[in-house]
């Protein structure tokens, strides 16, 4: 065997010196390069979403997307979202998820992973949302909704996920707390016999919680004769309404979205019932119901909502009303007043990072609190919600003339609450 000279050998160990001073010089250059990759400032930011504009949910996913593409026109209005310095505009990538929950996730999986969009601005329908923000957290990659309240969205301790709706609980005792006012002026019976009637899913289970948390707190006050869930999209609510009538229920209280809502009040209306109160949470003031059911069809029925525009006619509340009846011709609902508010956070949330590095932009949401249209006047983002919005609901009552006033909590309410159901006969 050839044994190298000496001085070959030197030659050799230097040479690795070399290439080992070579790999330890490239390191921290390839970690400036990464770092300075986060940092630069793209050319246009994109923003993937799914929302239901067709199926079921079609009406809601509508007045969400017409929020999300609110906010991100009066961003592009003024040239784009400001990152360090420089106007960078937002393209909105939005594709139809059609009320399934298998496309919202499939969907959001392609936006992300193939079309690589920045940031993500969630669906609406809770049952959809907490199916797609999985794909979110997987990846992450921050996701802004501003149509998912169940709380079991935000309990699973994800980081990435955020939302503007408040809690559905809070909904429900909202609503409970001004009817405890009824009953303590001697206008609604005292134990007030209470109809549940919820949706079987996390929304609705949230809805029931809330009375059920509520009656606990005022013993005495409130006894529960139904207790009665039903599945999403129903065609016929004849056995269930036969239920509620057998229970000779005070309170008929349902949760719902606006397509069951708006098929069970019109079996409701043509059975001849008539509770002292009825509620079906947050739907009964919208305008598709009215046009749906009449006038009459809507009459005093009680709803607790997220937003509504007589909350104010001045500062931030002006003119997202104005912008929008100037954009789509009539006025806004709470709808597009939380996806709105949801986009409006993630725009902001990309200038206070300066980058559309997606850790920073998080970091930011997480720590975001921004004047804001929701009751309460400041959005925010709490961790010990989840991530989930936490602000006051506002109780609302549809009157014969058309009107729809705030009725609760006092210090918004801008009209009387009428009860018990002028309606019923004694």
């Amino acid at each position: 065997m050839k044994i190298a000279s000496p001085a070959r050998i030197g030659r050799l160990s230097a040479l690795a010196l070399l290439a080992i001073f070579g790999v330890v010089a490239c390191a921290p250059n390839q970690g400036a390069q990464q770092q300075a990759a986060s940092n630069a400032v793209p050319d246009k930011i994109v923003i993937g979403s799914t929302l239901p504009l067709t199926g079921t949910e079609s009406q809601a996913g509508g007045k969400q997307k017409q929020g999300y593409e609110l906010a991100i026109d009066l961003a592009n209005k003024s040239g784009g979202v400001d990152i360090g310095g420089k106007k960078v505009p937002v393209e909105l990538k939005l594709l139809d998820d059609t009320t399934d929950q298998a496309k919202a996730v499939n969907l959001a999986q392609r936006l992300i992973t193939q079309d690589k969009v920045d940031f993500f601005l969630g669906t609406y329908s809770a049952p959809l949302v907490e199916a797609q923000t999985t794909v979110a957290e997987q990846n992450k990659i921050p996701y802004v909704d501003g149509g998912g309240a169940a709380s079991s969205i935000y309990h699973k301790g994800y980081k990435w996920i955020f939302g503007t709706l408040a809690p559905i609980t809070n909904l429900a005792t909202t609503e409970m707390g001004w009817i405890d006012q009824q009953q303590a002026a001697g206008k609604l019976p005292k134990p007030a016999r209470v109809a549940i009637v919820w949706e079987n899913t996390s929304h609705g289970k949230d809805f029931r919680t809330g009375i059920q948390e509520f009656s606990k707190a005022h013993p005495g006050s409130y006894q529960t004769v139904l207790d009665e869930s039903f599945p999403l999209d129903g065609k016929d609510f004849s056995a269930l309404l036969s239920k509620v009538r057998a229970a000779k229920a005070d309170l008929f209280m349902v949760d719902a979205h606006l397509p069951d809502f708006i098929t069970m009040q019109r079996q409701y209306l043509s059975t001849k019932m008539c509770n002292r109160l009825i509620t079906y949470g947050a739907r009964g003031s919208e305008i598709d119901a009215r046009t749906a059911l009449g006038q009459s069809g809507v009459n005093y029925i009680l709803s607790a909502v997220w937003w509504n525009k007589q909350l104010g006619n001045q500062g931030l509340n002006k003119e997202f009303v104005d912008a929008f009846k100037a954009k789509y011709g009539t006025d806004p609902e709470w709808y597009q007043a939380t996806s709105y508010e949801a986009a409006r956070a993630l725009l902001t949330a990309i200038s206070k990072a300066g980058s559309v590095d997606k850790q920073k932009v998080r970091d930011a949401l997480a720590n975001l609190k921004i004047d804001s249209i929701l009751p309460g006047g400041t959005l925010s983002f709490p961790a010990a919600n989840g991530g989930q919005a936490s602000y006051p609901f506002v109780v609302q009552q549809n009157l014969p003339d058309g009107t729809a006033p705030i009725i609760y909590p006092p210090d918004v309410a801008n009209g009387q609450g009428v009860a018990p159901n002028p309606g019923c006969k004694a």
